[in-house]
C-alpha cells in the first residue's frame, strides 16, 4: 500500500511538473509573439495619445503635423524594409486620465507595436507604469520631465533637452549675462509645473540663491491674478515661467499693464508662436528656450530647409513652427532607429539599435544625436531665442 502511494504521488508531481513547464512555454511563446506586436508584411502600426483639441489643442495637433510630415514622405518612398508606417492618433485633450485610457487601447486593442509623439507631463508620466509592464518603447516626447528621464527606463527614449536643462541655462544666462539674481516662479500647478519649479531650484542653488516668490495657477484656467500679485510684491527682476501659451500670455500682460516689468522667461513646451501672439505687442525683454532651433536661422541649420519642404507638401495650410519641428526631429530619429533594428524588428531588436546611434546628424549643427544603454536622451542642446516683429530669433545657443 505504502509503494502503491508512493507511486501515486510521483505521478501526481510529474504531471504537475509538465503542466508548469507547459504554463511556461506558453507564456515564453506569448511574450515572443507580443514582442512583434503591430509589424505585419507590408505595415508597422504605432500609436499617440497628445492633445489634439482643447487649450493646448495646439500642441499635439502641431507635433503630429510635423511627425507625419516624414512619416508620409518615407511611406512615399518605400516605408522602413517595405514596411509602411501607420500611425493611431488619438486625442486626450491633455487630459491624464484619458491619455491612461488611450494607452490602454492602443496597447490592448490597437496592438500597436510601440508609442509615439506624446505631448505634455502630467499626462505622459501616468503612463509610466503602464509602459514598464507591457515592454513596450515609448518614444519622443513634447515634454522635459525628470520623472520620464530618471530613473532610466528601458523603454522610454527622449530625444530632446530635458526642462531642468533648460531652466538651468536661462538661469546661467539671466545671472551671468544680464546680472539678475531676485528671479520669481510662475508655474502651472500640476507635474508639469512642479518639474520646471524643481529645476529653477536646482539652478539657483549652484550659485546659492533662492526663488524671491512662487505663484501658480490650475491647469486649464486663465486665473494668474493671485499669483501675479504676490510676485509683482517680491520686486522680482524676472519671472521664469512653466505653463501653457494663453495663461502665460495673460500673465505677462496683466503684469506691464499693473506697471510690473521685469524680464520674462518660458519654457519651449509653452507653444511659442501662440505664446507670441497672445502676447500682441507685449514681446519686449521675453525669451523662450527651446529644444530645436528658430525658423528664421534656416541657413545655419540643414534640417530646417528639409522640413519647410516636406510640411509645404503635406500640410500646405501650416506655418512653420518650434512644436512641429520638434515632432519632425521625433520621425527622423523613430526611422532611423526602425532601419538600423533591420527587417526582422521585435521590441527589443528596436531598443537596441536606439541604444546603438551614437553621433546621428539630423541636420542641427553641434547637436548630433546620441544614445545608449545607460543614456536615453538623444539631445541636449538648448536655444535661448527672444521675440523681435513677431519671429523668434536665437540669442544663445548652449549645451
Amino acid at each position: 500500500m505504502k509503494s502503491r502511494n508512493i507511486i501515486i504521488i510521483t505521478i501526481v508531481l510529474m504531471i504537475l511538473l509538465l503542466l508548469l513547464v507547459l504554463r511556461t512555454e506558453r507564456r515564453e511563446i506569448r511574450e515572443e509573439d507580443s514582442l512583434r506586436n503591430g509589424i505585419y508584411e507590408n505595415e508597422m502600426v504605432i500609436g499617440s495619445s497628445s492633445a489634439l483639441t482643447g487649450h493646448a489643442g495646439y500642441l499635439g495637433t502641431q507635433t503630429l503635423h510635423g511627425a507625419l510630415a516624414y512619416i508620409n514622405y518615407i511611406n512615399e518612398n518605400g516605408g522602413v524594409h517595405g514596411r509602411n508606417i501607420t500611425l493611431i492618433s488619438y486625442d486626450d485633450q491633455y487630459d491624464p486620465p484619458q491619455t491612461v485610457y488611450n494607452t490602454q487601447k492602443l496597447i490592448i486593442e490597437d496592438n500597436v507595436f510601440l508609442l509615439f509623439n506624446y505631448v505634455g507631463t502630467p499626462t505622459s508620466v501616468k503612463v509610466i507604469k503602464m509602459v514598464e509592464e507591457a515592454r513596450i518603447p515609448l518614444i519622443g516626447l513634447f515634454t522635459g520631465a525628470h520623472a520620464l528621464r530618471e530613473p532610466l527606463s528601458r523603454y522610454i527614449i527622449n530625444i530632446r533637452a530635458s526642462y531642468y536643462q533648460e531652466t538651468e541655462k536661462i538661469i546661467d544666462y539671466m545671472i551671468n549675462e544680464l546680472g539678475i539674481k531676485d528671479i520669481a516662479v510662475f508655474y502651472q500647478y500640476d507635474a508639469y509645473g512642479f518639474d520646471g519649479l524643481r529645476g529653477v531650484d536646482i539652478a539657483l542653488n549652484k550659485y546659492g540663491l533662492h526663488s524671491v516668490a512662487t505663484g501658480s495657477y490650475l491647469r486649464g484656467t486663465l486665473s494668474i491674478e493671485n499669483a501675479l500679485e504676490k510676485i509683482k510684491n517680491s520686486g522680482a527682476e524676472a519671472v521664469v515661467m512653466i505653463g501653457t501659451y494663453n495663461p502665460l500670455a495673460k500673465f505677462v500682460k496683466l503684469a506691464r499693464s499693473r506697471g510690473f516689468d521685469p524680464y520674462f522667461h518660458s519654457v519651449s513646451f509653452v507653444g511659442p508662436y501662440e505664446f507670441a501672439a497672445g502676447l500682441g505687442n507685449e514681446t519686449d525683454k521675453v525669451f523662450v528656450t527651446q529644444v530645436v532651433p528658430p525658423y528664421i536661422e534656416k541657413k545655419n541649420f540643414p534640417v530646417l530647409d528639409e522640413y519647410e519642404q516636406l510640411l509645404s507638401k503635406y500640410y500646405p495650410d501650416d506655418m512653420p513652427n518650434f512644436v512641429s519641428l520638434e515632432g519632425f526631429i521625433n520621425a527622423k530619429v523613430l526611422v532611423e532607429g526602425l532601419r538600423r533594428a533591420g527587417g526582422d524588428i521585435d521590441r527589443r531588436k528596436f531598443i537596441d539599435a536606439l541604444e546603438s546611434i551614437e553621433s546621428f546628424d539630423i541636420g542641427i549643427p553641434d547637436s548630433l544625436v546620441t544614445f545608449s544603454k545607460t543614456d536615453h536622451q538623444g539631445m541636449d542642446n538648448v536655444f535661448i531665442t527672444e521675440i523681435e516683429e513677431g519671429k523668434f530669433v536665437l540669442t544663445k545657443q548652449v549645451k
